[in-house]
């Protein structure tokens, strides 16, 4: 003989099994759960990683090591006329003067390839260093766009004329008499000495758009 129901139960079935509610309540919440952001890209190439995480940049290729016959090459896409930070790590030991790709030497032959993705022209283009972010590196801490250097012959652009050094009391260099179409690439060369090596630093990369 069959149970009665306890008193108070409704005598009619459920409108769905426990597997059919749980079918209709997953994908509300997922709806719920906000979607992950993209992962930043890092790349290594020689002794360094070099990382996008700061944001209005993508880079979009790295390789070298760091000689003058063989620099460090780091390809980019900047999608504003404002200022973006290069995050620059060690991934090997830190050893002044030692061999380059092997250890984090200090001396750093860069070329930069930018392309314009910000949609305004670019008049000028200053890069500053940093060892603590959003600092001025100053003197005493030994990281320089080669400061000792007073005739420096590894300065060059593709799309600017002149450069400008200054260290005190920031390490900027700024390229200036030329331009930056939108959707064209500027190529920069210099050199960056540490003679204190840190694990971590930045480059500040200010694209300057007509003021008139």
């Amino acid at each position: 003989m069959r149970s009665p129901e306890p008193s108070g139960f409704p005598s009619k079935r459920l409108l769905f099994t426990p597997g059919a509610a749980w079918r209709a309540v997953l994908p509300l919440l997922f709806l719920a759960v906000p979607a992950e952001a993209d992962p930043v890209k890092v790349w290594a190439t020689g002794a360094y990683s070099f990382s996008d995480e700061m944001g209005g940049f993508r880079i979009t290729g790295a390789s070298g090591i760091g000689t003058k016959e063989d620099p460090l090459i780091i390809k980019e896409e900047l999608n504003t006329a404002t200022p973006v930070t290069l995050t620059i790590r060690a991934t090997k030991p830190i050893e002044p003067f030692g061999r380059a790709g092997e250890v984090a030497n200090g001396v750093m032959y860069m070329r930069i390839d930018v392309l314009n993705n910000s949609a305004l022209p670019w008049v000028e283009f200053q890069f500053e260093l940093q060892e603590i972010l959003d600092q001025p590196s100053v003197f005493g801490d030994g990281l320089s766009f080669d400061q000792r250097n007073k005739t420096p012959d590894n300065i060059w652009s593709s799309n600017f004329a002149d450069f400008e050094r200054k260290f005190e009391p920031y390490d900027q260099l700024l390229f200036r008499n030329g331009k930056v179409d939108p959707l064209k690439t500027a190529t920069f060369d210099f050199l960056i000495t540490d003679y204190t090596p840190r694990w971590t630093f930045y480059i500040v990369q200010d694209p300057r758009i007509p003021t008139g």
